[in-house]
Parts: structure tokens; C-alpha cells; sequence
């Protein structure tokens, strides 16, 4: 049997705010963007090329969460130094390149699976990119 995750709802405060940052800053497709009534307002986007996708909404059973409060979201990236650049070049305030060494966060790439960039949205969800290592 399949377990598949294909859903994590990513609470936000302006839901016009976070689908700009997530379809126009980080690339995702809109994949819905629909309301239920005066009740409630859902956008799901997908990361590109991802199986996973984020619902961001407003209203009554969207979330509970408290905005900002979701962390250590990631996204997996064949070139980080890629990923990061096209970050930046869109406005996304992304950290830089770093990894893990003698249990610490040091800045540059390191091998496969230690390399990160670190980066919130407008609400301060917290994200990570991570570097895989190259399929053969």
C-alpha cells in the first residue's frame, strides 16, 4: 500500500499576499483558487515538479494554526546555487548556502544531502531548500 503525502496546509494572514509570493516569488502553479461562499477562500499551489502540494487559505476550517508558526518545510533541489540565485532574483530574502559540520551550521556546499538555504515567507513560515545528490 501507498502512503503518499499530498497536502500541507501552510497557514497565512492575507491570502492575496501569500499566493503572489508563492506562484510569482517561489514559481508554484495555482492549481485552485476557489471560495466557498462568504465562508472561506482556498488557493492550492504545487512546487514544480512536486508530488506535494501547499493550501493556503482564509475562513472557517481552513487551519487553526496560527500563522508563521509552520517550520521546516522543504523542498528538495538538484543545484542549490541555482535554486538559491532564482530566489534571490525574484525577491525571496533566502539565506546563504550552508551546511552541516561538527553539529554546527557552516556557510558553503557540502556533499550529498548537506547543503541548505533557509528562507520564510511574508507570514515567517519557515522553509529550507536542500541540496540531493545527482541521480545516475
Amino acid at each position: 500500500m501507498d502512503w503518499k503525502l499530498e497536502l500541507v496546509p501552510v497557514p497565512v494572514t492575507d491570502v492575496e499576499r501569500a499566493k503572489r509570493f508563492y506562484s510569482e516569488q517561489m514559481g508554484f502553479a495555482v492549481d485552485h483558487d476557489m471560495s466557498l461562499g462568504e465562508e472561506a477562500r482556498i488557493v492550492q499551489l504545487t512546487p514544480p515538479g512536486s508530488g506535494c502540494s501547499i493550501v493556503i487559505g482564509a475562513g472557517s476550517g481552513v487551519t487553526e494554526v496560527q500563522p508563521g508558526s509552520l517550520q521546516g518545510l522543504q523542498l528538495v533541489v538538484p543545484d542549490i546555487a541555482a535554486a538559491r540565485a532564482q530566489l534571490v532574483e525574484r525577491g525571496v530574502p533566502a539565506g546563504p548556502v550552508q551546511h552541516v559540520e561538527n553539529g554546527a551550521m557552516v556557510d558553503g556546499p557540502d556533499g550529498a544531502w548537506n547543503s541548505f538555504v533557509y528562507f520564510s515567507d511574508p507570514d515567517g513560515n519557515g522553509w529550507a531548500l536542500q541540496e540531493r545528490p545527482p541521480e545516475n
